[in-house]
């Protein structure tokens, strides 16, 4: 198939001709949207897609092993998914409210009037009627939120205000932020977790490591396969659409990333010693690519990402890639095309709709090697 025409650049990246947001459109009928978890995460399909022959295997997902060897290392996203939704009522009015936490605001921690408070970012409905200075509450008074500011895209800076600890509080007053695409309640709120979340500030699911159990896991590392560990707290700017039709006018947000030196270490001994680095899911793959220097050597610590991954990149860590079914002209489906080639990806998305795979959160998982 033929791709995108590229020419290399001085800064690293090639320059890529064409780059039309709606160039990574697909049709896709409704009823393909996975409303619902499977109960048995690994039995969910797998479309296994070779970017060297472009050829295609429709397996089921705990066929991984399969395609696993020895010395390859998975990259994991331990990031655990925060009940971010939160559902009260304008002060004053009474009138509806809804708050979706975004990203902590490091620095907005103090006491006011004898109460703990923080600042995040938001998202906030209904916009119009919360401007800086509105105010709200939860749990009949449990939580109160002020309005501070308005920022980047119309997002809201909040200062919450409360007494004890807020995680807590946000456990018993919050729930978990579904994407709008799945219009189901879950009976298990545990199921838009991995089995290994353990770091609390995602408000999305790194989706593609939904299909792993711990038995899975368990069965990978006793084949010789090793498992590195990262954070990436994920926002939703990886999922907002893409609302200017060239693609490289888009902006990303940051996000927050953590590699530990133990994770680097393994990351950086794996490519030198000839193993493939597989990355579970984007986020993983946009967090060791940002950790990366020029030289593909991976570096430990803690920083922000706003990393755009689009055709034209040249990936310095990755050499595959578990990743889930993507929205059409979405940041993920770009990301993928720059792996495998815009023409290959949408072929084969093609191929995933007729043959009735389940797509996005909760959907079916393809593997690209």
């Amino acid at each position: 198939m033929q791709d995108t025409n590229t020419n290399t650049s001085a800064a690293g990246r090639e320059e890529v001709t064409g780059l039309k947001t709606s160039d990574y459109y697909y049709d896709l009928p409704q009823e393909l949207i996975a409303q619902n978890p499977r109960p048995d995460r690994d039995k969910a399909r797998l479309l296994v897609a070779d970017r060297k022959t472009r050829t295609l295997e429709h397996r089921v997902f705990s066929d991984i092993t399969q395609y696993l060897r020895p010395g390859d290392t998975l990259v994991l996203n331990d990031t655990r998914v925060i009940p971010a939704r939160l559902l009260g009522t304008r002060k004053g009015s009474g009138g509806a409210v809804e708050i979706l936490l975004l990203k902590r605001v490091p620095g907005g921690e103090e006491t006011c009037d004898g109460k703990n408070s923080v600042v995040w970012e938001t998202l906030v409905r209904p916009g119009k009627k919360l401007r800086p200075g509105a105010r709200a509450e939860f749990g009949d008074g449990l939580l109160e939120a002020e309005i501070l500011e308005v920022v980047e895209d119309g997002n809201r800076l909040v200062r919450f205000y409360f007494d004890g600890i807020f995680e807590e509080i946000l456990d018993r007053l919050g729930e978990m932020p579904l994407p709008p695409y799945i219009t189901h309640k879950l009976d298990n709120p545990e199921m838009y977790q991995t089995v290994y979340a353990r770091f609390e500030g995602s408000a999305a699911a790194p989706t593609a490591g939904l299909h792993f159990t711990k038995e899975l896991l368990d069965q990978i590392q006793k084949m010789g396969v090793n498992l590195a560990w990262v954070t990436l707290h994920v926002g939703l700017g990886t999922f907002r659409p893409v609302k200017v039709e060239d693609v490289t006018k888009h902006i990303m947000h940051t996000e927050w990333y953590n590699v530990p030196q133990t994770s680097a270490d393994l990351i950086n001994k794996t490519k030198k010693e000839g193993g493939r680095v597989i990355c579970v899911g984007t986020t993983s793959c946009r967090t060791v690519e940002s950790a990366a220097d020029e030289n593909g050597f991976v570096h430990a610590g803690a920083d922000n990402t706003s990393i755009f991954i689009y055709p034209g990149y040249r990936f310095k860590v990755m050499d595959a890639l578990i990743t889930n079914f993507h929205l059409p002209e979405s940041t993920l489906v770009m990301l993928v095309s720059a792996f495998a080639g815009r023409d290959f990806i949408l072929g084969a998305y093609e191929i995933a709709v007729k043959e009735r795979y389940r797509f996005f959160s909760f959907g079916d998982a393809m593997f690209i090697k």
